[in-house]
Parts: C-alpha cells; sequence; structure tokens
C-alpha cells in the first residue's frame, strides 16, 4: 500500500483508517485512532489467548518488534526496550543515572510534563536543574542549546518537536555538539516518531509511545539506551524478566541481564506490542520520508490558509528543518473554546491547548491519509 494510493481512492482509505467515515481527525499529536490492521492485530492476538498461554503467541514477536523499533531509530535491536509510556521510559532515564550532588542538567520547563518532571525530581538529591531560555513557546535553537551549557552540565533533555508550537528540533546538530562534550541527551521522541526520521546516532537515550503519529494503541512504547551506555542506567525496578534468576530462583545477589532487558523489569503487554509492530509496519510500508514531504505539504497548504483569515500560526515561517506536522494557531480575542466545541459538532477532531499564560490554541495535526478536501472543510468552519 502507497500513500498515492490512500490519498487517490476513497474506498481505501476509509477501510484502512476507519474514523475518516464519520470524521475529520486532526489530532495525532494527541491520542490517535487506530487504523483498521492495527486494531485487527490486536484483536486477533488476544482471540488467539483464548487457546492457552497468551505469551505462546506474543513471544516469538518481540524481536520483530525490537528490529521495526531499530529501522525506524536507525539503531541496533538490541537497543531497543518495550517499556511502555514514555513517560516511563524517562523517568527510567532520570533515576537510573548515577548523578552527583553539584551536576547539572538542562530541561524545557515549557514541555510536555511528562519530559519535565522526572528531572525536577532529581533536584531532590542535589542536581541543578537549570530551564532552558528561549525566544518563543518551544523554540529550542541550536545555539539556544550551546550557549546554556557549562562545565558542571551531565545532561540535555529535550523533545523532538514541542506539542504546542510543533518547532522540531534540530536534534542530530544538538546531539553532535553535546557528545564532543560528553553531555549526554536524552529525547522525548513521541512527536516524530512516525511522523519524520528521528535517528539516533547523535542521542544517548529516547523514549516514545505508539499512540501518536506511529499510528499505535496507548501504553505501547519504546526506550532506546545506546549500547555502551547501557551498562551505567541502572534502572530503578526489579523484577523477573530484567534481574537474572535462573529456572526462576531468585538469586543472592542483584544482578541485571544485559541489553534491552535490561530495562523490561516484569511481564511485557502483549497485545499493546503486537499493536506497536503493526503499526510501526505500517509506517516502514508508506516509508517515513514520504509520510514526512507529505505533512509539510500539508502544513505549507495550512499555514497559508489560515493566516489569509487573520488568524496568528505559531512557527509560521521556520527553516525548513524545524516544521512538523503541528499546525497551531490563535486570534486575539477569539474564544477559541467555542471554536473548539464548533468544530467538533461538524466531526472535526482538533486540540484545544493552553500555554502557561493561560492563551489558548487550536492544535492541528492531519496526518498523512487526510485529505485535501478535508482541510478546506476545516477552513470553511473557522
Amino acid at each position: 500500500m502507497t500513500l498515492n494510493e490512500i490519498l487517490s481512492n476513497e474506498e481505501l482509505r476509509q477501510h484502512e483508517f476507519p474514523v475518516a467515515k464519520n470524521k475529520i481527525f486532526l489530532a495525532h499529536a494527541g491520542v490517535c485512532p487506530l487504523p483498521r490492521r492495527v486494531a485487527q492485530a490486536m484483536n486477533d492476538c488476544a482471540n488467539e489467548a483464548t487457546l492457552g498461554d497468551q505469551e505462546e503467541f506474543v513471544l516469538h514477536r518481540l524481536e520483530d518488534t525490537r528490529k521495526a523499533g531499530a529501522k525506524l531509530l536507525s539503531c541496533q535491536p538490541n537497543e531497543v526496550s518495550l517499556v511502555g509510556p514514555t513517560s516511563l521510559g524517562l523517568s527510567l532515564v532520570a533515576a537510573g543515572l548515577n548523578f552527583r550532588k553539584g551536576d547539572s542538567i538542562l530541561i524545557y520547563h515549557d514541555d510536555y510534563p511528562s519530559n519535565v518532571y522526572p528531572w525536577m525530581a532529581l533536584a531532590a538529591k542535589g542536581v541543578q536543574v537549570r530551564l532552558i531560555n528561549t525566544r518563543g513557546l518551544g523554540i529550542i535553537r541550536t545555539v539556544d542549546v550551546m550557549g546554556q551549557v557549562d562545565e558542571s552540565t551531565k545532561l540535555v533533555a529535550l523533545a523532538s518537536n514541542h506539542f504546542i508550537s510543533g518547532f522540531r528540533l534540530e536534534h542530530e546538530a544538538i546531539g553532535q555538539f553535546l557528545r564532543e562534550r560528553n553531555i549526554l541527551f536524552c529525547l522525548d521522541g513521541i512527536q516524530t516518531l512516525g511522523a519524520f526520521p528521528t535517528p539516533v546516532g547523535n542521542v544517548d537515550f529516547l523514549a516514545a509511545d505508539a499512540h501518536k503519529w506511529l499510528l499505535g494503541p496507548c501504553g505501547a512504547g519504546m526506550l532506546y539506551v545506546k549500547s555502551d551506555l547501557q551498562e551505567k542506567l541502572n534502572p530503578p525496578i526489579y523484577g523477573w524478566h530484567n534481574v537474572r534468576n535462573p529456572n526462576f530462583v531468585a538469586q543472592d545477589k542483584i544482578e541485571f541481564k544485559s541489553g534491552a532487558a535490561k530495562f523490561e523489569a516484569g511481564t511485557h503487554n502483549l497485545i499493546g506490542v503486537i499493536g506497536l509492530l503493526t503499526a510501526m509496519e505500517l509506517a516502514l510500508e508508506i516509508g517515513v520520508d514520504n509520510i514526512a514531504r507529505e505533512l509539510l505539504r500539508k502544513r505549507g497548504w495550512l499555514v497559508n490558509a489560515l493566516r489569509e483569515k487573520n488568524y496568528v500560526v505559531l512557527n509560521a515561517e521556520p527553516k525548513l528543518e524545524n516544521v512538523s506536522g503541528i499546525t497551531t494557531f490563535f486570534q486575539p480575542g477569539q474564544d477559541l473554546t467555542a471554536l473548539h466545541q464548533k468544530l467538533l459538532d461538524n466531526n472535526v477532531v482538533t486540540s484545544l491547548r493552553t500555554d502557561r499564560k493561560g492563551q489558548k490554541y487550536i492544535r492541528l495535526a492531519p496526518h498523512f491519509y487526510n485529505t485535501d478536501a478535508e482541510l478546506q472543510r476545516v477552513m470553511e468552519l473557522v
């Protein structure tokens, strides 16, 4: 199945993406609807599990899931752990590193809370938690990071793409700069994985759930840990799966398993893993580069259409490297809550977001399967 086939064949589009039958769904930066094949794979897994041991039908697919994740991240399968939510993955990194009193880390206070709270909690251990200064909401330039780290900085934790402004981080350039200075780099990749290439060659840690652009189920995600750092990251969770226990006999000494299993404490979310695998296979089938080009095209059209209606669009004229699939807009004095409800009443699903100052925004996040006709319909309503 190709992108062109989806967009040129309405019957196929609605079959593969059932939400398109009755709604214009433009909230993929929130919680996505499941494609038919993802839901079917999870349903088939559940039905098979009625016939015997649940693990019997899924365990052999764990390595397939790691391999698919490795293709999306351009890394090795043994660097991909199947841990679930982004919040859990980021928390494992924050709590598992050995920081010393007086070490500093750099974060962005207006990132999504999943990538803020795990790092803020380190202040109780004497770590200096520094907040990066930016020129605007979510606008984190490479030069901003360069100018705000010093000899005490041990780690920088940022999001690959800001969830409101849609500003996409130049994470490869930032990562290279940090690597040259022996500063660790942790990335919250949930807003780009499945939408834009997210290689981790210059990243030390990455966490991302499947329920946004990857078009997968909630609570099924990945944690990437660079292989040469796996021994240094000790998760604060212990279970039968990540601690050695031959024949399921607890040993006198806690000894973590090596590789990806080190960060997977217990039994996997088996149905979720199947959904994650199927979603990643879909993204790889369509091609992430193809998806990215289509999202950029759609955003370009939306930005122009919104500005013609005198809306203020966040991140309206960025460099190409900083453009994403998110288009967020507002108009001073307009009741955006009412506009959000009007769109819902007309079967258009968007996201209503609010910044630290209380300013509300409408966030549009179409995916590759949304059509130009759907976007034109939205512009008739706003």
